[in-house]
């Protein structure tokens, strides 16, 4: 790997597996041997992610132009953010497979921070810059919003484990990420929308972005759950409940859609692999958790069996990625 051109998005990568290993272990009770899987994918995202730390910090030391340069491109620029979003979701693997919270907290305060700081500093450059045209607006600006919306996913958990002021801050911190993610995502959305309709179809090698859009629908019902579960101070639960309910709804609408968007590309333009393809794992994962939380929330089987359809799904599609990516890495 040519550290010089080691891309942000590798941890994708981690971020992919990681929710793969989430939705394992919530489906483990329909088929045991899961349980043992998402232990194994956990270790091999945890081994994953400091492979890929090295080229990332040797990067930015030795060839800062260029990291700088890909910083300030509207596209790249947004996967800087993914190496934040990697370790809250190491954080949750930690905590929800091996319920280990001393390793969970370690990869959640590195992570905040983190993830907080790329969330202001990537929408201040595009604020402050000359002006991009719209033809350059992806779903991948949707990364910064999902990154805030993925701070209570044990954030929400950790808070419980807290007593007294500490609790109040880490209330404080996530209902902050939450609801500024969220509204972020709904803005960056019209403007997706907008992009969408305005001009042709993105360029090929950016093409399973389209995905993109399932992360904060995904992760932002399962966060909201876990935040609303979590706190003692609302009172009133169920029309929060209600609402995700309805955000996840909308999911169904955009997984189709997204699913039709891959098969034009496929049979009348292109789809060669980059690492872009890693964007299908993650939003997906997002999603297939968001419906198991829904479909257990409101004891609804229907849901909760469509999700475990989508997990199949998610884990073929992980697969082929996987190999794709070793077999071209190897290829250099």
């Amino acid at each position: 790997m040519n550290v010089r051109d080691f891309a942000p998005s590798w941890f994708a990568s981690v971020m992919g597996t990681g929710a793969l290993a989430i939705v394992s272990k919530a489906y483990s009770p329909k088929l045991p041997a899961l349980e043992v899987f998402a232990e194994i994918l956990v270790c091999l995202n945890t081994a994953l992610f400091f492979v890929l730390l090295l080229p990332w910090i040797l990067r930015w030391l030795k060839y800062r132009e260029d990291a700088l340069r890909d910083l300030h491109h509207p596209v790249l620029g947004n996967f800087y953010g993914t190496i934040a979003i990697a370790m809250l979701i190491l954080s949750a693997d930690y905590l929800m497979i091996f319920e280990n919270t001393t390793i969970a907290w370690a990869f959640w305060l590195a992570g905040v921070p983190l993830t907080v700081f790329f969330a202001f500093l990537i929408p201040y450059l595009f604020f402050t810059c000359e002006g991009i045209d719209t033809k350059a607006i992806t779903p991948a600006w949707f990364i910064p919003p999902v990154g805030l919306i993925v701070i209570p996913i044990s954030g929400a958990k950790l808070m419980t484990l807290t007593g007294g002021t500490a609790r109040e801050i880490m209330a404080f911190i996530n209902f902050f990420a939450w609801g500024s993610g969220f509204f972020l995502y709904l803005a960056l959305f019209a403007l997706v929308m907008l992009r969408f309709i305005r001009h042709e179809p993105m360029p090929c090698g950016i093409a399973p972005s389209i995905w993109i859009n399932l992360g904060p629908i995904g992760a932002g019902t399962s966060t909201l759950y876990a935040l609303v579960k979590a706190s003692d101070f609302i009172s009133v639960k169920e029309p929060l409940l209600a609402f995700g309910l309805l955000f996840w709804g909308f999911g169904v609408w955009w997984l189709v859609m997204a699913i039709l968007m891959t098969l034009h590309y496929i049979r009348r333009l292109n789809l060669p692999y980059s690492l872009a393809w890693w964007a299908f794992i993650f939003p997906l994962g997002a999603y297939v958790s968001a419906t198991f939380n829904v479909g257990t929330t409101f004891g609804i089987n229907a849901i909760v069996n469509f999700g475990f359809v989508l997990y199949w799904l998610l884990l073929a599609i992980w697969l082929v990625t996987g190999i794709k990516t070793v077999k071209h890495f190897l290829l250099g």
